[in-house]
């Protein structure tokens, strides 16, 4: 309940920027699908810029963010992973067959369930569009889980799975974003002296929670 005060209080900032590597993610999930087996290996600089840009906006925007909206920890911790593996892939330029699977799988599988808590969160904020976020970072996680064992399935293709994973994680946060979008709304809609009786409404709650 606490949260959702502070929503209705505090305008949600930037909420373009998961829109922007929501698209990032689709467009190359979108081109991965075109490309051979025999060069998905050096695709590991592209995945390196998309991770690292996708991090630095989601570091930028969760601390932009860290007053107003609710688990913007999430944001943060999937930013840091996001960019470290960026760096890591940018770092490792000749990596091989085996391990890049791996470790582009366990980003995707980590965002993917990201964006499956805040499928959640805003199913308790009353956004009749949760179901379409959860739905899509469900896909999500059963693709990027397939990636980091694709060895086991070998009727799959790697590729495939690489530009699903990517499709569906950009796709959740595309409609993430506009419903993020929504919650900035709120505090226009909310006059001066009912965001004050909120406010104070929700500090006593606070100091309740904290004597209990």
């Amino acid at each position: 309940m606490t949260n959702f005060f502070q929503t209705l209080t505090n305008a949600v900032k930037y909420w373009y920027l998961p829109l922007i590597f929501g698209i990032i993610f689709f467009v190359f999930g979108i081109y991965i699908f075109t490309v051979p087996l025999e060069t998905y290996v050096g695709l590991s600089f592209f995945f390196s810029i998309s991770f690292l840009v996708s991090g630095i906006l989601e570091i930028f925007f969760s601390i932009q963010n860290n007053k107003s909206l609710q688990g913007w920890g999430w944001f943060l911790v999937d930013g840091l992973l996001s960019t470290v593996i960026g760096i890591y892939l940018i770092a490792n330029p000749v990596i091989s067959m085996t391990v890049l699977p791996f470790v582009i799988g366990f980003a995707l599988l980590f965002r993917s369930f990201q964006l499956l808590g805040f499928a959640f969160d805003m199913k308790s904020l009353k956004l009749i569009n949760w179901g379409n976020v959860a739905l899509t970072s469900v896909v999500g996680i059963l693709f990027s889980f397939l990636l980091i064992s694709s060895p086991i399935f070998t009727g799959l293709s790697l590729v495939a799975l690489t530009a699903l994973s990517f499709v569906f994680v950009g796709v959740s946060s595309v409609l993430l974003s506009f419903e993020i979008k929504k919650l900035k709304k709120f505090p226009e809609k909310v006059s001066k002296d009912l965001k004050d009786r909120i406010e104070s409404l929700r500090q006593e709650i606070d100091a309740v929670t904290k004597r209990k």
